[in-house]
């Protein structure tokens, strides 16, 4: 009896995690969430939204388009 209730909290547990995951998918252009968890990830995101020229770090840009 325990496992049909412990089956039904995972689900509980797993369904907004990956509901969230496919939302930020596509709102970011088919690409998933970034999350900078050390300085110099976030450091690349900074860069990668200054390179974009639209200032979004999802929208990417070969290096050969860069002025």
């Amino acid at each position: 009896m325990i496992l049909p209730g412990l089956a039904i909290l995972g689900e509980y547990l797993v369904i907004p995690r990956v509901s969230t995951a496919y939302i930020h998918k596509f709102t970011n252009g088919g690409k998933g969430k970034r999350v900078a968890q050390l300085w110099y990830q976030w450091y690349l995101m900074e860069r990668d939204r200054h390179v974009s020229g639209v200032n979004c770090y999802h929208v990417s840009r070969g290096l050969e388009n860069t002025d």
